[in-house]
């Protein structure tokens, strides 16, 4: 059961990435942009109390940590929603394309991104706020992949040479994603699992931006929903 909520009302921080930001890629104008149909303006107006959205578009969980902290040190919180993942998961693709044969990491190391992720939703118990971690979207490795190298041959080929397979993309992000999983089930932490959502879906590439890793309107649509259906069947007084 959730704790210390006034009964007026819930303060909600989001963190989180681009995803949550609610960065689509707009084909027409040809650059990314703020949809105002994003998921979390799509459940604000359904939610008991205050959603303070804190997702910055390059997010990573590191930097996400550090910014709630210095919030924290001076507001309070009664929910966080933690959506991070697709960020720390990726590389710098330039770097990659232009020494294939050296070593490159991730933005943020897999094992370190494991231990952040569970020191986090422990100080936030500590302290009497209810973290909720949330899955990631899948990606669709094909088209991420023209996006990273840019439709170029020559940056395509260097990219794959390092990579070895286009599909190592779509597994490298699901092993980032098992991460979560295995969190929430260790500490016993409430999960969304949105990634389910888009999965039920014959195909979830048509929920997905150019990029082939970010949900558009219509993917969001999927998170409001997957997030809504969760709070009506385990907390529905939180909803109006």
């Amino acid at each position: 059961m959730f704790r210390g909520f006034l009964p007026t009302g819930y303060e909600i921080i989001i963190i989180g990435d681009s995803i949550s930001k609610g960065v689509i890629y707009d084909e027409e104008k040809d650059r990314y942009v703020v949809s105002k149909v994003n998921y979390v303006n799509l459940l604000t107006e359904n939610i008991k109390g205050t959603i303070k959205n804190f997702a910055k578009f390059g997010n990573t969980l590191l930097r996400g940590i550090d910014s709630l902290n210095k919030y924290l040190s001076k507001e309070r919180a009664d929910i966080i929603v933690i959506e991070f993942g697709g960020n720390d998961c990726d590389f710098n693709w330039e770097e990659v394309a232009k020494e294939p044969c050296k070593s490159h990491e991730p933005k943020t190391d897999f094992y370190v991104f494991k231990e952040k992720l569970r020191g986090l939703v422990i100080s936030l118990e500590k302290k009497n706020i209810i973290p909720v971690l949330m899955t990631l979207p899948p990606l669709d490795a094909d088209r991420y992949f023209k996006w990273i190298s840019k439709n170029s041959e020559e940056i395509g080929k260097n990219i794959l040479k390092w990579l070895g397979s286009v599909t190592k993309i779509y597994w490298w992000q699901e092993k980032y994603n098992s991460a979560i999983l295995s969190i929430a089930i260790e500490t016993k932490t409430r999960l969304i699992d949105i990634r389910s959502a888009f999965l039920e879906h014959p195909d979830f590439r048509q929920f997905l931006c150019k990029d082939g890793i970010h949900p558009n309107e219509e993917g969001h649509k999927i998170i409001a929903s997957k997030i809504h259906k969760y709070l009506q069947e385990n907390y529905d007084y939180l909803l109006k």
